[in-house]
């Protein structure tokens, strides 16, 4: 018999296993400087997905690391997961 579990894809596992890490560590990554939210998606490099699940850090804007405090550089990656940031800009509301 197979479980619920093993019907999945490759990619369906990838993003489930993410999603646990991100729940893990989403409250230490919402705490260092200009992280807005922390979601999972695709890595992107160069405005393209590169086919890697991974965890999103959503940023108002990068800074170089060499200007960030030690507890505020945003890791490579979590567990075996990685990491992509993502500038955003400032969020706001419309009135």
């Amino acid at each position: 018999m197979t479980s619920a579990m093993d019907a999945r894809s490759p990619m369906e596992l990838a993003y489930h296993q993410a999603a646990g890490v991100r729940n893990q560590y989403e409250e230490e990554l919402r705490q260092k400087a200009n992280v807005l939210g922390v979601g999972v998606g695709m890595k992107m490099r160069e405005g393209k997905p590169t086919g890697d699940v991974a965890i999103v850090v959503l940023v108002s804007h990068k800074v170089p690391a060499s200007q960030l405090a030690p507890e505020d550089l945003v890791p490579d990656e979590i567990e075996g997961i990685p990491v992509d940031v993502h500038e955003i800009g400032e969020i706001s509301a419309i009135e």
